[in-house]
């Protein structure tokens, strides 16, 4: 039973990412930015990176192009912006690989919360795919730096359970493109998805019910000891 009692813990333990909090007492430079990056996210994942302009972003933020480059002087550094907040997401999504020594809590906590991101954030992802399609020419230094530093600790870690025996023999790295080429494909899709579906999106049940799927497919190829 433990895979079913590691998804009833972790299931019941996330209700919400760090980029969907209600921030109480915001400051106005907070909301002003907040409102800023989700136009600039729905008018980067319409037009792309070179369609996009500051103008049509502050036309969808209902705001003057001055105030839109008052916090963000450049449409490259507001891209980045937005970029980041999602990256931001899905490395803290690996949190419990730091509170749990036990890989089917850890990673089962882990896809629930990349599905969970893939329906709350689905444009930012969008652009980060169609970034990385066309060579990440904008956030190159971030795959050289943050995220193959965390894919290095995150890893290490997949070694040690695997030496352990808590884990079959996996090359760390391709677990992860696995997780992520499945978690994202709920958000880089979801027209696909929608359609497949007779046309509307995932209910809530139907969504959990992929969540652990997902889940339940990662961990009965990588996992030595399971029950559900």
């Amino acid at each position: 039973m433990l895979l079913k009692q590691a998804w009833r813990r972790t299931n019941g333990r996330r209700k919400s990412t760090g980029m969907d909090k209600t921030f109480g007492k915001s400051s106005i430079r907070e909301v002003n930015e907040r409102a800023i990056l989700a136009a600039a996210e729905s008018v980067f994942a319409e037009r792309g990176y070179s369609g996009a302009t500051m103008s049509m972003i502050a036309a969808r933020a209902g705001s003057p192009k001055a105030n839109i480059h008052y916090y963000f002087p450049t449409k490259e550094g507001l891209y980045r912006a937005v970029i980041a907040r999602v990256l931001t997401a899905w490395l803290d999504a690996a949190a419990s690989f730091d509170t749990s020594d036990d890989p089917v809590e850890a990673l089962t906590a882990y896809i629930g919360a990349k599905m969970d991101l893939a329906r709350e954030m689905p444009l930012s992802s969008q652009i980060y795919a169609s970034e990385i399609m066309r060579g990440a020419p904008v956030i190159q230094d971030f795959l050289d730096t943050t995220l193959s530093e965390w894919v290095r600790s995150r890893a290490a870690v997949v070694r040690r359970w695997v030496a352990e025996g808590k884990l079959k023999p996996v090359a760390p790295e391709y677990l992860f493109y696995m997780i992520w080429a499945t978690t994202q494909h709920y958000a880089n899709a979801t027209h696909e998805v929608a359609t497949l579906q007779g046309g509307a999106p995932l209910g809530e049940e139907a969504f959990q019910r992929a969540k652990r799927q997902v889940a339940e497919t990662v961990l009965f190829g990588v996992a030595t000891r399971i029950g559900w």
